[in-house]
């Protein structure tokens, strides 16, 4: 239910962008009592952008989770533009546009020549560095990264990104906005993907690791709604997008060289480029989505990933899913781009759909004794790659019987 709403005659928002993150964000903002300018680079796509969010209010009416009333009232605080100068006086900016360096850094700036001084300006990045989106920017101090989730009005987290020059005071502002907008904010500190990212695509990368090997797809699929998933890695690359997780992958790479390529890279080429299968938005990717119909997955995907006689026990295919998460998870405890335990697990469970009956990820390792699930992962990495070899934090850890409560 959205209760009754607050009225800020003085707080407005500018919002770059009215694409999914954009509109999402705008709509958030409205219904949490704020006038929201809303950008487009012209005013039919911002058009498109505000008949989304209207799309999302009309739902919630029918619903009767607001009244006629609500309906008119947040309608009128969202205001769409193509016009920078309407970002006068704004102190809160935030973009959320296209994911490419000189894309958005023309953006930012832009907003930075016409918003409040005063104020701060963030990017909704994913991937992008925030001292190298920063760098370009006159008052790096002001500047922070709010990485929300999609669909905005639902996810409950937003990640919290400092740069290296970010204040003290935006960083306060920041977290005070995302309370006012009623998500759950996680601090991290600057990195290629930060904490979530880097985390997140860990489990759709080892599906597809697990399907180039010649493992059936429905086992992988259902050893991921086993281990508490919310649903298989095979069909949570489909709803996010197979290309968009292939984007994400290249900018992580861009930006952070002591990453290698994997078998996953080879898997989102195929997929992409060469049958066009994108995902549920182009309603082909490992599954199918007819319609009137249940998804099932592709028919012909074993045409292209042979099943292999020597298929691997269902509890190492559980295993893989998990553990190649909560390593990367360990490893940005270690380099310090998240330094709360507390923030892990909870970023885990709203933003990644980690199961949440663990406690969260790293909640996991200490449930699950930290010297075995050490011992665990040397199992894994002898006989599945690398990428399962325990960080240097999680020997240690062993060494002196210590867990993630006791850090």
């Amino acid at each position: 239910m959205i209760n009754k709403l607050k009225k800020r005659n003085n707080d407005s928002i500018g919002v770059l962008g009215s694409g999914l993150m954009g509109h999402g964000i705008a709509y958030t903002a409205a219904i949490s009592g704020f006038r929201v300018l809303m950008l487009d680079l012209t005013k039919k796509q911002a058009t498109k952008g505000l008949q989304n969010i209207y799309q999302i209010l009309e739902k919630s009416f029918k619903k009767e989770f607001i009244t006629s009333q609500e309906l008119v009232e947040i309608k009128s605080r969202i205001e769409i533009s193509h016009d920078y100068e309407m970002l006068k006086n704004k102190k809160i900016v935030i973009e959320a546009i296209y994911e490419d360096l000189d894309i958005k850094t023309k953006a930012l700036k832009t907003a930075e020549e016409y918003m409040n001084p005063n104020g701060f300006l963030a990017s909704n990045t994913s991937t992008i560095p925030i001292s190298i989106l920063a760098s370009k920017l006159i008052d790096p101090q002001k500047f922070i990264g709010l990485h929300f989730f999609s669909p905005v009005h639902k996810m409950k987290l937003v990640e919290v990104i400092k740069g290296q020059k970010t204040s003290s005071e935006a960083l306060g502002r920041a977290l005070s906005f995302a309370s006012l907008i009623k998500k759950t904010p996680i601090v991290v500190n600057d990195s290629p993907g930060f904490y979530t990212t880097r985390v997140f695509v860990k489990y759709p990368f080892e599906g597809m690791a697990m399907l180039s090997e010649g493992i059936k797809a429905t086992s992988i699929e259902n050893a991921g709604k086993k281990a508490g998933y919310p649903v298989g890695p095979l069909a949570l690359s489909d709803e996010v997008n197979i290309a968009l997780i292939g984007r994400i992958r290249k900018q992580i790479l861009k930006y952070d060289k002591k990453n290698s390529i994997g078998p996953w890279d080879k898997v989102i080429e195929l997929m992409v480029s060469n049958l066009n299968r994108e995902g549920r938005s182009g309603n082909s990717g490992f599954y199918d989505y007819p319609k009137n119909e249940k998804k099932h997955i592709w028919r012909n995907l074993e045409n292209y990933f042979p099943v292999s006689n020597n298929e691997i026990p269902e509890k190492d295919i559980v295993d893989r899913l998990l553990f190649t998460q909560i390593i990367e998870a360990i490893s940005c405890y270690e380099k310090n781009i998240i330094t709360s335990i507390q923030d892990a697990n909870i970023g885990s469970i709203l933003g990644l759909g980690f199961p949440s009956d663990s406690g969260g990820i790293l909640q996991f390792a200490s449930n699950y004794g930290v010297q075995k699930f050490r011992d665990r992962s040397l199992q894994l990495a002898e006989q599945y790659g690398k990428r399962f070899t325990p960080p240097k934090l999680l020997n240690e850890m062993a060494r002196t019987k210590k867990d993630f409560n006791s850090l």
